[in-house]
């Protein structure tokens, strides 16, 4: 028995492990160290009475004092934890608000606020206007404007000279190059006149544009309508400011190596527009966006397969994907030339051909001019 191996108890046989359960609440109640309860001395009772019994003449046992509670033992059977944001008063959530939104939003956020929440109870209601062709002015002003403003200014740095040709009311005709592959040249023609000369352009456009979802409807919200002789007539004789690029999609659609260079200008529909109704025409210069995308190619069959005049190949379009349809930051430059008065002519003059093609031969040889001259002007292509 000298060397007997010593199996522990409760191992089933095996040394050094127990069963792998927990032990039972009686286990862990015979495990658990009771404190020693402290009886209170016995006090001799003065009055006669047998030896042992309390001072009491009832002859009854004390009562024991309670067991003392462990130490860290919660006097409560249940206690709610609370939350780390538990307690803060209602002000002081108030008070980091507007602390809030007073950094964020400027000093006087809660007007705008406001005005937001105004708008949108507007739009909800459906209490704002909109003219004949789509035209919505508080949308066009409070979305379109604001979203576009920072291209043109932080992006392509717009520079605009002969804002004192444009005529502060009444009708008149922009006649614009066109540019740029897409046509953000008439974007961004509308963010300048809006924000410089305050006043809205009304752009004609091709019937592509209304034809493509989305963008259709937000060209009707933003002021453009059907390029077509009788809309153009209706809104110059309403007073509005009515632009018109007349390169079309031989414009925006040109070979790089072809920049700045105008293409025929049609059949001079805007000159007839322009005569009839007695507005001025005013010839835009603008230089800079031909190099938003750089068009180095095209693939005709399928842009014929998609329905769409040309289908682009730009250094980084499609080799980048959807990168590749950022614009470059190029310097723009745009200028607003003398108007050519028509007022002096009779209506019946519009129906004169060769009138026409001399209006409109004027008005393309100014903007060509003017471009030559710009180009010199210009440090580089983005600055």
């Amino acid at each position: 028995m000298g060397d007997a191996e010593i199996i522990p108890i409760g191992t089933r046989g095996r040394p050094g492990r127990g069963t792998g359960r927990a032990p039972s609440a009686a286990a862990r109640a015979l495990a658990k160290p009771k404190r020693p309860v402290e009886k209170p001395p016995v006090e001799e009772s003065l009055s006669a009475g047998p030896v042992g019994t309390s001072g009491a003449s009832s002859g009854q046992a004390p009562e024991p004092e309670p067991v003392a509670e462990e130490a860290g033992t919660p006097a409560t059977a249940y206690t709610r934890d609370r939350g780390p944001l538990a307690g803060i008063p209602l002000g002081e959530w108030q008070a980091a608000l507007d602390a809030a939104a007073h950094e964020v939003f400027g000093p006087d956020w809660e007007p705008q606020l406001a005005r937001f929440l105004a708008f949108l109870r507007r739009r909800v209601t459906g209490d704002y206007t909109v003219d004949e062709y789509g035209f919505d002015p508080e949308l066009t002003q409070r979305f379109l404007m604001a979203v576009l403003r920072p291209v043109a200014q932080k992006w392509f740095r717009i520079e605009v000279r002969g804002l004192e040709n444009v005529p502060a009311e009444g009708g008149a005709l922009v006649v614009s190059n066109h540019s740029g592959t897409l046509p953000v040249d008439g974007l961004m023609t509308m963010v300048m006149l809006h924000d410089h000369a305050g006043r809205s352009l009304r752009p004609l456009g091709a019937d592509l544009v209304f034809r493509l979802p989305f963008v259709g409807a937000v060209a009707r919200k933003g002021g453009a309508t059907l390029a077509c002789t009788e809309d153009a007539e209706r809104m110059l004789r309403n007073g509005e400011l009515v632009g018109v690029w007349p390169e079309g999609f031989k414009g925006i659609g040109k070979p790089y190596s072809e920049r700045y260079k105008l293409q025929r200008f049609g059949r001079g529909g805007f000159v007839s527009a322009a005569l009839r109704t007695g507005v001025p025409i005013i010839p835009l210069s603008v230089v800079g966006a031909e190099e938003i995308y750089p068009l180095v190619g095209n693939i005709p069959a399928l842009a014929k397969v998609l329905g769409v005049p040309y289908l682009p190949i730009t250094p980084f379009f499609p080799l980048l994907g959807p990168l590749g349809m950022i614009p470059l930051p190029s310097k723009w430059l745009m200028e607003f030339g003398e108007p050519i008065r028509t007022d002096e002519y009779d209506a019946s003059a519009a129906d004169d051909p060769m009138l026409v093609f001399n209006v409109t031969d004027q008005v393309r040889e100014t903007i060509q001019q003017t471009l030559y001259s710009l180009l010199m002007q210009r440090q580089s292509v983005f600055r």
